[in-house]
């Protein structure tokens, strides 16, 4: 990690992530399990991350 990344983990399949220096509420995709998540907290270099709900449309087929 250097400064102008972050580091977190994916909190469905734990896998180490890193990411350029984003702030709170910007989203990202897991490599691993492509799950969305949003950043909750920035901290000493650090992301807390949550997974983000999506809700696929129904178009009544």
């Amino acid at each position: 990690m250097t400064p102008s990344t972050l580091a977190g983990t994916c909190p469905e399949c734990e896998t180490n992530l890193t990411a350029p220096t984003m702030v709170t509420g910007e989203t990202l995709v897991c490599p691993e399990c492509m799950l969305t998540l949003r950043i909750e907290e920035v901290a000493d270099g650090r992301m807390a991350l949550r997974m983000v709900e999506t809700r696929l449309s129904d178009w009544g087929q």
